[in-house]
């Protein structure tokens, strides 16, 4: 379960990585851009399965065209990009299907 969390400003993230650090729950952000095909399906997924739940894991959702130099904190250079933040290391990933399968969406 996720709690989808937009993102406008690039202050708003480093305040949250920031703030994580000190309290170590489990974060996860996904750097998408607005140009790509499969980051909007993606979105529209997530959307539709998360969209209105007050529960569940933030998931910060981090657009290039708001926020392009977010990208550069976790070497993000293919999108979509996920990167969970857990208590005890980072996960990377930026191959499609292992982010959907992270993310509990599936293909249609």
């Amino acid at each position: 379960m996720f709690q989808l969390r937009f993102l406008d400003k690039e202050n708003e993230l480093n305040k949250i990585i920031k703030r994580n650090k000190r309290d170590r729950n489990n974060i996860s952000i996904l750097f998408i851009s607005l140009w790509d095909q499969h980051s909007e399906k993606l979105i529209e997924k997530l959307k539709k399965r998360y969209e209105g739940r007050e529960r569940g894991e933030p998931l910060y959702i981090v657009d290039s065209f708001n926020m392009p130099h977010s990208f550069v904190i976790y070497e993000t250079n293919k999108v979509p990009h996920l990167v969970q933040l857990r208590r005890d290391f980072t996960y990377s990933e930026d191959y499609l299907p292992m982010v959907m399968k992270s993310l509990r969406v599936y293909k249609d």
